[in-house]
């Protein structure tokens, strides 16, 4: 029962700021302003007007979720995406837009609040050669242990639909790690995507580029959609979906401070002033524990006795009272919390210091009405009990795994 990878948390970047990066290593896109009022959003369209000489401008919500074209803004009659006609049409988008909440295929019926719009150049102008929208995308393939760019020829809204239907339009290229994307390669792809002449040369430019720039960032996904074939065969990214890995952010100061932290999830957020890993569930059942692994089986344990996950919470070795205190009051902000089970095998974290922790939050708290299940093992396991025994709380201990199993199925069933 695998949620996700313990090791491995990625930030988002909005389309805007993943373009800014794209364009330091040469690859193309298409040029937007980022705005934050109905009056900006005209003025860009002007700006953008002078420079390119395009009637047509596209305003894009910009939010950390795709399906953007296909939603709309609670309440309005208006998509993410839209193109506008002059200036006081991108006003009056943007302005239906800004502020409100984006509702899109992958945010659910919670949707995102729109605080910035990007607006963006017309690439669809008519010419000689037919214009196209691909696809293209750069990740890693865990199961080959090596990047994997996919692409396709149906790019687009319905790509979802291209890779369920018709999975033999998506090709596949695997790069092996500690190289560089190959000529022969980026020539393959040209190919696969019915390409020539200066097209196919763009392209072929275009994906070794773009190659560069997911090691250069120490990217975790990288994709285009639309993949764009403009009518003078120009090959431009006109959407642009970027995710880092956390864990190299060290290396990279400035990539990190254009973290949006209003777009992520505010107990995470919280979570990460402590150094605290949290990730939210959807479950009914919360838990504190140290170690990714153990972690991982304390939430099958609790599948297994008829519960639900409601977060993965791991304490790490540093941990102390404040901190197991912090990691308590993050989860019982979930409403949907029925339980609590910590699960500590004592190391280097002691488990005198986490029962410390557990009291010191019970009694600061106040009036916690869910079940609270202990199992404390490993070093200081009976200075923990001890100290758990006689603060008076209503606090369920378990020594065996099957025991602390129990104790959550009655207290999720209840």
């Amino acid at each position: 029962m695998t949620y996700f990878s313990a090791n491995f948390y990625q930030m988002n970047l909005h389309e805007y700021q993943a373009k800014e990066l794209l364009k330091k290593y040469n690859v193309p896109v298409q040029e937007g302003i980022p705005v934050e009022t109905p009056e900006a959003a005209a003025e860009a369209y002007k700006q953008l007007k002078v420079q390119y000489g395009n009637e047509y401008a596209v305003v894009k919500a910009q939010i950390h979720a795709g399906g953007r074209g296909k939603g709309t803004i609670r309440g309005k009659d208006q998509r993410g995406v839209a193109v506008g006609k002059n200036a006081e049409d991108v006003k009056t988008i943007a302005g239906n837009i800004l502020g409100g909440v984006l509702v899109t295929i992958q945010t659910g019926e919670a949707g995102k609040l729109v605080n910035k719009v990007l607006v963006a150049q017309d690439v669809y102008y008519p010419g000689a050669n037919p214009v196209k929208e691909l696809y293209l995308s750069i990740l890693l393939d865990r199961a080959k242990g090596v990047n994997v760019i996919m692409y396709s020829t149906e790019g687009g809204m319905d790509i979802e639909e291209v890779a369920h239907k018709t999975p033999e339009k998506i090709f596949k290229e695997h790069v092996q790690p500690n190289t560089t994307l190959q000529p022969f390669q980026a020539r393959k792809i040209a190919f696969n995507f019915g390409l020539s002449g200066e097209a196919f040369k763009n392209m072929v430019k275009f994906v070794t580029n773009l190659y560069n720039a997911y090691v250069g960032l120490d990217a975790g996904m990288l994709e285009i959609n639309p993949l764009f074939k403009t009518s003078d065969e120009k090959i431009i990214a006109v959407d642009c979906k970027l995710s880092l890995d956390d864990n190299a952010l060290m290396r990279h100061p400035d990539l990190e401070a254009m973290r949006d932290i209003t777009e992520e999830d505010p107990t995470e957020v919280e979570a990460g002033k402590y150094n605290l890993n949290f990730v939210k569930l959807d479950g009914n059942v919360g838990c504190m524990v140290n170690g990714a692994g153990l972690a991982m089986a304390t939430m099958d344990m609790i599948k297994l006795s008829g519960g639900e996950p409601a977060n993965f919470l791991d304490v790490g070795g540093s941990a102390n009272a404040q901190t197991v205190e912090a990691g308590f009051r993050i989860i019982l902000k979930d409403p949907k919390v029925k339980a609590i089970l910590i699960n500590i095998f004592g190391g280097i974290v002691r488990c005198d210091r986490v029962a410390q922790g557990v009291i010191d939050a019970y009694k600061s708290i106040g009036n916690i009405t869910v079940p609270i299940i202990v199992r404390l093992q490993g070093t200081n396991a009976e200075e923990a009990q001890k100290l758990i025994s006689e603060s008076g709380l209503k606090v369920q201990s378990a020594i065996l795994l099957s025991e602390a199993a129990a104790l959550v199925n009655k207290a999720v069933n209840a």
